[in-house]
């Protein structure tokens, strides 16, 4: 007996091209995919940074104290209210994003362009402020010291609160000379000679006795260790090799170095994600001012690209959280 095979006009669509499936064009699809392997790429590098801070937990540095700068307020502790102001922008960003998009499903193409302006609007700020945090972080505040064993000394007064090596450190008058590729050991080429060196910081500490030293190392209350003044003296004496100021990929005044790693990494990478979400927006914002899409009938490039975007905001906010908050 022979079988007769039936082909509906569904089965034929299906296999033929041209089908929607969740009634999502070819473009709004693959976008999909980029969104979810990009998710899965930023989920490893949140993760490493995760094993690494629970490795070092006793002595990762503490961010109400990494980030506490605030523009034009120089001096004033202000424990993460600008990455808070960061982050609200770029949330913002993504509400007129949000709006730039159904107004392109409305076909209104005076609301599309006012609400894409802010969004890159929105988009420049942010990395500008992110701009400026680095530099504070490249730069440090406060200075410190750092030990044979690659740890980190940092200096406090009497009541805990920090004080920079510029508050007590004289400048002796000896000539220091950096080693560069040409006289250096094994060709390798120093970095930028710190403010003081080690001996200048060790003399001054024991001409101001109201200067302690405190450690990386975190208590059981959750703060980091002050030695006595007797302590500070002897750990100093004995264990004090160099001065760091601020933070590069090998050291790092706030501690364990591999923190600025991750930081500049992982910051930098999302960074680089909303840097191609701006130009992306600009040129579709460019778009829409000429007319193409309202020429086309539909704004489906306006969603396709707020996809993108409203993606990018929602991975800063677990960086924000990874990195400021836990």
């Amino acid at each position: 007996m022979e079988a007769t095979v039936i082909r509906t006009g569904t089965e034929g669509k299906t296999w033929g091209g041209g089908n929607e499936p969740l009634r999502a064009s070819y473009g709004k699809m693959m976008m999909w995919f980029f969104i979810v392997s990009d998710a899965l790429t930023f989920s490893g590098f949140l993760a490493a940074y995760g094993f690494s801070r629970f490795k070092f937990i006793d002595s990762w540095p503490i961010a109400d104290e990494v980030f506490n700068h605030f523009p034009f307020m120089h001096g004033v502790d202000a424990p993460m209210y600008y990455v808070a102001l960061m982050t609200f922008i770029l949330i913002f960003s993504s509400v007129t994003m949000v709006l730039a998009v159904d107004a392109g499903h409305q076909m209104k193409k005076s609301k599309v362009v006012f609400y894409m302006a802010l969004t890159i609007v929105g988009g420049v700020i942010f990395l500008g402020s992110q701009a400026w945090e680095w530099k504070n972080f490249i730069k440090g505040e406060y200075g410190a010291v750092t030990t044979n064993g690659g740890n980190i000394l940092q200096f406090v007064d009497e009541d805990g609160k920090r004080v920079a090596l510029a508050d007590f450190v004289t400048a002796s008058a000896a000539t220091r000379v950096q080693h560069e590729r040409s006289n250096g050991l094994w060709f390798t080429e120093e970095a930028a000679l710190p403010t003081y060196s080690i001996e200048d910081v060790k003399a001054s500490f024991l001409a101001n006795e109201n200067i302690l030293i405190r450690t990386q190392a975190i208590n059981a209350d959750g703060e980091k260790t002050v030695l006595t003044r007797a302590e500070s003296e002897r750990k100093l004496a004995a264990e004090g090799a160099g001065v760091v100021e601020g933070a590069n990929l090998s050291q790092n005044e706030y501690g364990v170095p591999l923190f600025a790693d991750f930081f500049f990494f992982i910051t930098g990478f999302h960074g680089f994600h909303v840097f191609t979400g701006v130009l992306i927006n600009i040129i579709i914002f460019f778009n829409v001012l000429l007319g193409t899409y309202e020429r086309r009938g539909s704004y489906e490039m306006v969603e396709k690209v707020g996809l993108y975007w409203h993606f990018v905001d929602l991975v800063w906010v677990f960086v924000f959280t990874f990195f400021y908050l836990v």
